[in-house]
């Protein structure tokens, strides 16, 4: 809470704590976007890269392996994104990967 000054009132004060409690409101919710889209990409690209090497040992034609490790690598260039704040960028490029990986899915 400010401290008022002479010849402000405490309706500008309060107007002036709001604001920076808005701004810490702000960074905190950009904050966990990151975070969110970091985790969410590692564990798609995870994920991805462990189906195309379990597919790749199969009977599976090599199509099927290819897409999963091209969605995962779409997942992990978005975990890399999202850690740069790129949060829109990278949802976009989560969802294309995950796009590539069921598409990979309908070859087998």
């Amino acid at each position: 809470m400010g401290l008022a000054v002479p010849g402000q009132d405490a309706e500008t004060v309060e107007d002036e704590d709001t604001e920076e409690e808005d701004a810490e409101a702000d960074e905190r919710e950009a904050r966990r976007a990151r975070w969110a889209a970091v985790c969410t990409g590692a564990v798609l690209a995870l994920a991805g890269l462990a189906a195309a090497l379990l597919r790749l040992t199969g009977s599976a034609p090599l199509l099927v392996p290819a897409a999963y490790a091209c969605g995962a690598g779409g997942c992990a260039l978005a975990a890399v994104l999202g850690s740069r704040g790129r949060t829109r960028r990278a949802l976009w490029l989560l969802v294309a990967g995950l796009m590539v990986m069921a598409l990979g899915d309908q070859f087998d």
